[in-house]
C-alpha cells in the first residue's frame, strides 16, 4: 500500500542512524555538520579601540585647538593618558589611550602642524568600540548541527580555534541496475543507453556534502545485483535506479531481501516516483529510486536529500519551501501527488514546457519543482504555490508544508 509523501518524510525523519565524528581544521570545515557547541575564549574587541582614522579626544574640548603629539598604531604596547586639553592621533583598531571620551575622525578636524582644531559638538562614545561589545567569553558561538559557512570560519579564526569537533560526510554508495546500461566513458550499441542516473545521484550527493563512492552498474540479474549490493554495504547509505518496478528482469527488491533488507515504506503515493523504496540493512540506509530519470531525480530530492540530512547530523533536517506566484496557468490530472519541474525566477514559478519521467531536459532547465495536492487539476496565472529548490539547499528545523494546493 502506497504511502502519503508527509508519511515517508515522517518514517525518515523518525530514523535515528549512528553518527560518527571527528576532529578537522577550520580551513576544511566549510559545509560541515558541527558535533559540539562552540564557546568563545576571549572578548571581541579584546580592548577598547578605535573605529576610525583620527584623534582621541575629551568631549569638553569641543571647538578648541589642542595639540595632538602623540600617534598611536594598531598593535601598538605602549599605553598613554589623555586629559582635557589633550588630543592623540589614533589609527583604526589601535587601543583607546586612558582618559579618551571619543574619536574625532580626520576629516572632522583642521589640522595645524602639530594641534587640531576640533569640531564645535563632540558626542561621548563616537567611533570607539568597546570590548566584547561583538562576543565575550563564554559566549555560545555556534550550536550543535550547525552547518559551517564561510562567516562561521570568521568567528571560529576570532578565537583562535584552529579544529572543530564535526560529524563525518555521509557515505553514500550508487549503482544503477540494467542491462541496457553503459556508462558515458564506454561505446553504446544501438540497442542501449548511457547510465545518466549514477553520474547525476554522485554529483548531487557530492553537492550535498557526502563522501560518494560509485560502485558500477549491475546487469539484470540476481547475482549481479547481489555483487554489487555486497560491495556497497559499508557505507551510510545506497541508492540505486531501476528494477523496482514489476517487470519480468526487476530483480532489485529480490536481491536486497537477501541482506534481510527491512523497508521503511516501499510506495510512495506520488507522480512521478511511484515505486521509490527506501529501508535499511544493519545501519545502512537504502534508497531504491525508479529507473527513469526525471522521476529518479525529482524523488531523490525529496527522500535522498532527506536522508542524506539525517545522516549529517544537520539541526535542520527537513526540506523548506518558498512562497511564489504561477507564471502561467498550468493543467495536471488529479488524483495523486504530483511534482512539477520548473523555474522561480525570485517571484513567479514557471513549470517546464516539456517534461515526462523518462527525460532528462526538464533536470538541466529547471532549479527545483512543485508539489500538488492530489486533489488539484488547475492552477491559474498569480496562484500562490509552493516552490522546492534543487540548485541550493533550504531546510528547516521544524516541519513546514510543502504542498501546493491550489485548485481552480
Amino acid at each position: 500500500m502506497p504511502v502519503s509523501v508527509e508519511e515517508a518524510l515522517a518514517r525518515i525523519h523518525a530514523h535515528r542512524p549512528k553518527l560518527r565524528r571527528e576532529f578537522v581544521p577550520i580551513e576544511h570545515a566549510i559545509g560541515r555538520v558541527l558535533a559540539q557547541d562552540v564557546t568563545a575564549r576571549y572578548n571581541l574587541p579584546p580592548f577598547d579601540n578605535s573605529a576610525m582614522d583620527g584623534y582621541a579626544v575629551i568631549c569638553a574640548d569641543a571647538g578648541k585647538r589642542v595639540p595632538a603629539e602623540h600617534t598611536i598604531f594598531a598593535g601598538d604596547r605602549e599605553q598613554i593618558r589623555i586629559v582635557q586639553g589633550q588630543a592623540a592621533r589614533i589609527m583604526t583598531g589601535a587601543r583607546i589611550p586612558e582618559g579618551t571620551e571619543c574619536i574625532v575622525p580626520i576629516e572632522e578636524v583642521t589640522v595645524d602642524g602639530a594641534h587640531v582644531t576640533l569640531p564645535a559638538t563632540l558626542r561621548a562614545g563616537q567611533h570607539i568600540r568597546l570590548c566584547g561589545e561583538d562576543i565575550q567569553t563564554d559566549d555560545t558561538l555556534l550550536t550543535l548541527g550547525e552547518t559551517l559557512s564561510a562567516y562561521h570560519i570568521t568567528l571560529l579564526a576570532s578565537q583562535g580555534i584552529t579544529h572543530v569537533c564535526v560529524y563525518h560526510r555521509p557515505r553514500v554508495a550508487i549503482f544503477a541496475s540494467g542491462s541496457e546500461l553503459k556508462m558515458h566513458h564506454e561505446q553504446v550499441a544501438p540497442y542501449q543507453l548511457y547510465n545518466t542516473n549514477s553520474p547525476t545521484f554522485a554529483a548531487r550527493a557530492t553537492e550535498l556534502d557526502c563522501d560518494v563512492h560509485f560502485v558500477g552498474t549491475a546487469a539484470d540479474t540476481l547475482d549481479a545485483l547481489l555483487e554489487h549490493i555486497d560491495s556497497a554495504l559499508q557505507s551510510d547509505l545506497i541508492i540505486t535506479s531501476g528494477g523496482v518496478s514489476v517487470g519480468d528482469a526487476d530483480y532489485t527488491k529480490e536481491a536486497f531481501a537477501h541482506f534481510s533488507f527491512a523497508p521503511l515504506f516501499e510506495k510512495v503515493d506520488l507522480k512521478p516516483g511511484k515505486p521509490t523504496t527506501v529501508g535499511t540493512i544493519g545501519d545502512t540506509l537504502v534508497l531504491n529510486l525508479p529507473g527513469n530519470p526525471m522521476a529518479a531525480a525529482l524523488c531523490f530530492e525529496l527522500f535522498g536529500q532527506a536522508l542524506i540530512a539525517c545522516l549529517s547530523g544537520t539541526n535542520a533536517p527537513y526540506h523548506n519551501s518558498i512562497g511564489a506566484k504561477m507564471k502561467q496557468a498550468c493543467s495536471v490530472r488529479p488524483g495523486r501527488r504530483t511534482l512539477l519541474p520548473g523555474y522561480y525566477d525570485g517571484t513567479h514559478f514557471s513549470v517546464c514546457e516539456k517534461f515526462a519521467p523518462g527525460m532528462i531536459t526538464p533536470l538541466a532547465l529547471s532549479n527545483g519543482f512543485i508539489m500538488l495536492d492530489e486533489a488539484c487539476h488547475t492552477l491559474g496565472e498569480n496562484d500562490e504555490v509552493r516552490f522546492i529548490p534543487t540548485r541550493f539547499v533550504w531546510r528547516s528545523g521544524t516541519p513546514v508544508s510543502l504542498v501546493s494546493t491550489t485548485e481552480g
